[in-house]
C-alpha cells in the first residue's frame, strides 16, 4: 500500500512538471558576429589611392676654401687675385631635365653670399641651368666651356677683345647658360654656331635671360649687372659685380 502511494506521487509530480508553461523569450534576435572575411577586408588598407609625388630636396650650398691643385688651369701666378682669396661653392641647381643637380662655382670670397642668394632663388623658381662645372674641367678653355653650355665663374683671363683683366679673373663674374645667352657683336653675330638662334632679345626659351626679367632683377638686388644691357656688343650670359 505504501509503495503504491509513492508511485502515484511520482506520476503526479511528472505530470505537473511537464505541464508548466515555457518561459517567454525576450523577443530579441541574436546578432551574428562579423565574419573573419569581413573583418580582414575592413582592416586592409586601400592601395588603390594615387601616391603623392616626392618633393625635390631643398636648396643647399656649401662654401669651402680652394687649393692650388683644384685650379690647375684657371689660376696661375700673376693673376689679379690670389687663389687663397677664392672660394668653392658646391650648390644645388635645377637642370634642363627638370631634376635637381649639384654643381660647382669658384668665386671671390667677398661675393659668396651674393651667389648663394641668387642661385637659391633660381632653384626655387625651377629656372633651368644646363650644367655647372669648373672651367678647369675644360682645361681653362673659355671657348670650350661656352660651347658645352657650361655655367662658370672664375677664370684668370683677359676680357674679350681687350688687354684688361676680365671680371672673371677677379672671381666676380658668372656666365649663365652661354649657349642660350651668347656673346653677341654689335652686328648681331656670335662665335658659336650652336648659339646663333639665340642672338635676339627678347625671346622665349628654356634658360634664356631677357631684359628686365626675374633673373636680371635677382642679380641687380645684390649689386650685379647684366651684360645684356651693354651698348653695342652684348654679353647675354654675363653677370658681374659692379659691371664689366
Amino acid at each position: 500500500m505504501k509503495r503504491t502511494a509513492a508511485m502515484a506521487f511520482v506520476v503526479l509530480a511528472s505530470v505537473s512538471c511537464a505541464g508548466q508553461k515555457p518561459v517567454a523569450s525576450s523577443g530579441a534576435t541574436p546578432t551574428s558576429a562579423p565574419s573573419s572575411e569581413a573583418s580582414s577586408e575592413a582592416a586592409t588598407p586601400d592601395t588603390s589611392a594615387t601616391p603623392r609625388p616626392t618633393a625635390p630636396p631643398p636648396f643647399t650650398a656649401k662654401v669651402t676654401k680652394v687649393t692650388r691643385e683644384q685650379l690647375p688651369y684657371s689660376w696661375r701666378p700673376g693673376c689679379p687675385v690670389s687663389y687663397q682669396d677664392l672660394r668653392l661653392i658646391t650648390m644645388s641647381y635645377w637642370g634642363f631635365d627638370d631634376k635637381p643637380h649639384t654643381g660647382e662655382l669658384v668665386v671671390r670670397k667677398t661675393v659668396t653670399d651674393d651667389i648663394q642668394t641668387v642661385f637659391r632663388k633660381l632653384y626655387d623658381w625651377r629656372w633651368p641651368i644646363r650644367q655647372m662645372k669648373l672651367v678647369d674641367v675644360f682645361k681653362g678653355d673659355d671657348y670650350a666651356s661656352i660651347d658645352a653650355d657650361n655655367t662658370s665663374a672664375f677664370n684668370c683671363r683677359r676680357a674679350t677683345g681687350s688687354s684688361n683683366w676680365s671680371n672673371h679673373a677677379y672671381g666676380q663674374a658668372i656666365d649663365i647658360n652661354p649657349r642660350e645667352n651668347p656673346y653677341v657683336t654689335a652686328s648681331g653675330g656670335t662665335a658659336h654656331q650652336n648659339a646663333k638662334r639665340y642672338t635676339k632679345r627678347p625671346m622665349q626659351g628654356k634658360g634664356v635671360v631677357n631684359p628686365g626679367d626675374k633673373v636680371v632683377k635677382a642679380f641687380a638686388q645684390v649689386g650685379w649687372e647684366w651684360g645684356g644691357y651693354w651698348a653695342g656688343t652684348k654679353d647675354l650670359q654675363h653677370f658681374s659685380k659692379g659691371g664689366g
